[in-house]
């Protein structure tokens, strides 16, 4: 299948998706207020979906009814690609360095630095100067109560030593974890609908996948100023193999069953065309399920979710648009300038909050802030797809 032929075949099935993209921010706008409802109203069903969980220590690493929800999200997009593109698209040089340099020499430096100013200055006074977050020791770290460490103090809670840190300084360690952790699932998702090239949206995935592994601790240590992180081995490589690796083997495998079965053209016109929605209704249910998860926070904390959602709407935006800037710059077509920009501006949240929760506990600062960046990246993304479907007269 050619280059052309992949971008048609991409285009004929959105236009199978009308109903659903023309309406998309409604269906997300009230998958927002569904999810709150169920969680607040059968708030024992929401907490059991919650617990559903693969974990990695005390951390839920893999929510089960969200891997099964991505699951439905990732198969009808890895089951289109025709491998063979993914070879020609893995020797683009231009979109894959783009976005390595966006992801890890730019993006978390961005973020420590926007979510710096904004959580420690303008809206230091609105989350209190005397607010405090207990979070738990650093990994292999044992002080007598009252010691210093950084800009923390070590307390006894309920028998338990814990490092009392002021509460903004939580919120933005969480931030930094999702500044060093790009998108390496949704991603295909804003890809496809931003009507993408889903070969090199693999291939940039796999390479920022690997990247990760090596770069993850080190970023994360250096920007949290607590010595080096621990980098959760277990928890990147399970996400990663459940959120990506069981789709896109499964979308291989059943392609090439499929097509030496029925023949390519039952392929293409009746098989994929069964599955076009199937992307988009699973994504609402996602939505729901976050939210009924999360509904009590945002209810018990509204403000302080926008003090956190706030920067991090700000850098989203400001990664997007830079790499979709050198993207014209470089002269790259819109099929691959759209997802290069994208991954950057998208982050790995289940990373981000599984990391969160290892390194400072469920109920801590930096917990809450990594669950604010699952809560407004649907609804953003959605937004920067809409303007790159906008915008593909800028390129060639």
């Amino acid at each position: 299948m050619s280059n052309e032929a992949s971008i048609t075949t991409a285009q004929s099935g959105q236009k199978g998706l009308g109903f659903f993209e023309k309406y998309l921010y409604i269906w997300v706008i009230l998958c927002i207020f569904a999810g709150i409802i169920l969680g607040k109203s059968a708030p024992g069903i929401a907490m059991y979906l919650d617990g559903l969980a693969i974990y990695v220590g005390e951390a839920p690493v893999v929510s089960i009814p969200i891997a099964i929800c991505l699951f439905f999200m990732m198969y009808p997009i890895m089951v289109k690609i025709d491998f063979t593109e993914v070879i020609k698209a893995g020797k683009s040089g231009k979109p894959v360095f783009l976005t390595l340099i966006i992801n890890w020499a730019i993006k978390p430096f961005t973020m420590y630095g926007i979510c710096l100013f904004f959580l420690g200055t303008v809206f230091y006074a609105l989350i209190g100067p005397d607010a405090i977050d207990h979070v738990k020791m650093p990994f292999g770290l044992d002080l007598p109560a009252g010691a210093s460490h950084g800009a923390g103090t070590v307390v006894i809670v309920e028998g338990v030593k814990m490092l009392a840190v002021p509460l903004w300084r939580s919120y933005l360690a969480g931030c930094i974890l999702l500044g060093i952790a790009p998108c390496t699932a949704m991603v295909l998702v804003w890809g496809f609908l931003a009507r993408g090239n889903d070969g090199l949206t693999l291939v940039m995935v796999a390479i920022n996948s690997l990247t990760m592994l090596i770069l993850y601790g080190v970023l994360g240590g250096f920007l949290l100023g607590v010595g080096r992180l621990p980098v959760p081995w277990q928890a990147l490589l399970l996400s990663i193999a459940i959120y990506v690796a069981l789709p896109l083997v499964a979308g291989f495998l059943s392609r090439k069953w499929i097509i030496s079965a029925k023949g390519e053209k039952w392929f293409k016109e009746k098989f994929l065309h069964v599955l076009t929605p199937v992307t988009i209704i699973a994504l609402l249910v996602t939505l729901v399920l976050l939210f009924s998860f999360k509904g009590e926070v945002i209810v018990a904390k509204p403000l302080t979710i926008l003090w956190i959602a706030i920067p991090l709407f700000i850098q989203t935006n400001l990664i997007y648009w830079l790499a979709y800037g050198l993207a014209k710059l470089l002269r790259l077509k819109y099929q691959d300038a759209a997802p290069a920009a994208m991954i950057g501006a998208s982050n790995h949240f289940e990373v981000a909050i599984a990391t969160a929760t290892m390194l400072f506990g469920l109920s801590s600062g930096a917990a809450l802030a990594t669950v604010v960046g699952v809560l407004i990246e649907v609804p953003v993304m959605l937004m920067l797809v809409k303007i790159s479907l906008k915008t593909k007269h800028w390129f060639i």
